[in-house]
């Protein structure tokens, strides 16, 4: 007899839990439910819900029914202007859920938790790489460590385990997203080939030739679904990766080429001021190429490509360890951005 999973994926609409509710949907074993603020539509074997974590009664009111989850997969975040103000609201949604779902779920199993490599610094500066999952702490304030501290005190004496994962920079396609660096690229070279512009890489001079990584959205679900079911991955950490490193001085022309883009050198600027004024002419393209009619705002976050472009150090950690417990998939990067590009383009993002 095949025992039915009952996942609960918390920030479903992102670029992770939209992979990762499609991921799970695949799979015969498993019934989700997806939370986020705007809902969905509820497909076979998965359902929406629309919750403001941030209100503990109406969350507790909303989510009391679902006695059947096993496992939580959370993936949700909420932007803050600065460190300090990220941690209240992230930190809360978090116990919001555990607070609702924990009395009621009696066979409640593992709670999956989305971290970054913020855990390791690296959104202060240069940091040690590559970056190890015992690698020291750092300095708060960093709501992915109050996260993790707060499941490792709740976890005590309990029946259910945790596992925090780390992914770098995420690839996906998923629309309205803060960090979806495909998307930056994507956009921007669709703008500077309609302008008759070469691609020029527009970050700090110091970052076209740093190292860096990736991580597919596809097989970060993958990984993440490993570890929740997993026994060995209890109470554990991983980085999760695409398995290879790039340089931007190297990639970067190979993408321009992707969209029949020349390249001429780097020339550093930022997204978020040359890109504000791009509106009107996104319209027009969309029109011109019979693109859906999505909301320029929506497409693609200008001050997320600033800061991955900004990046003037090395930027990758150790998946080694994922690999020592079990998990071996991987994937080119360079392949992933054509894959992702060619699924904006079927769904009429892109031209």
């Amino acid at each position: 007899m095949t025992t039915t999973n009952t996942a609960l994926v918390v920030g479903a609409n992102g670029v992770i839990g939209s992979s990762l509710t499609d991921h799970l949907s695949t799979l015969a074993n498993w019934q989700v439910t997806g939370l986020s603020r705007k809902g969905g539509v509820n497909k076979e074997r998965l359902e929406y819900l629309s919750v403001d974590l941030l209100n503990r009664e109406e969350s507790i009111e909303k989510l009391k029914h679902l006695s059947n989850v096993t496992h939580i997969f959370y993936a949700a975040f909420q932007d803050r202007p600065t460190w300090a103000e990220l941690v209240p609201p992230n930190l809360a949604m978090l116990q919001h859920v555990v607070d609702a779902i924990e009395p009621v779920a009696g066979n409640l199993q593992h709670i999956s938790l989305m971290q970054g490599y913020k855990v390791y610094g690296a959104h202060l500066g240069p940091f040690k790489t590559p970056a190890r999952e015992s690698d020291a702490g750092h300095m708060p304030p960093e709501f992915n460590i109050d996260q993790q501290q707060f499941l490792e005190e709740r976890q005590k004496g309990k029946s259910w385990t945790w596992s925090a994962i780390r992914p770098s920079v995420v690839g996906g396609t998923a629309l309205g997203n803060p960090m979806n660096l495909a998307m930056v690229i994507a956009v921007y070279a669709s703008i500077s080939k309609e302008l008759g512009l070469p691609l020029r890489f527009p970050g700090k001079p110091g970052a076209y030739n740093k190292l860096l990584e990736m991580t597919d959205a596809t097989l970060l679900a993958k990984a993440t679904v490993w570890a929740a079911t997993d026994p060995r991955c209890a109470n554990q950490a991983f980085n999760i990766t695409n398995g290879d490193l790039f340089r931007w001085e190297e990639l970067w022309p190979k993408l321009a080429a992707w969209f029949s883009l020349d390249t001429a050198p780097p020339l550093p600027m930022s997204l978020q001021v040359i890109m504000s004024d791009k509106a009107a002419l996104w319209k027009t393209i969309q029109e011109k190429y019979g693109l859906e009619k999505h909301s320029y705002a929506s497409l693609s976050s200008w001050t997320f490509g600033d800061a991955v472009f900004g990046w003037d150090y090395d930027m990758f950690g150790d998946s080694s360890k994922s690999h020592r417990f079990g998990f071996h998939e991987y994937i080119e990067t360079e392949q992933m951005f054509y894959q992702l590009f060619e699924e904006l383009r079927l769904k009429k993002i892109i031209p």
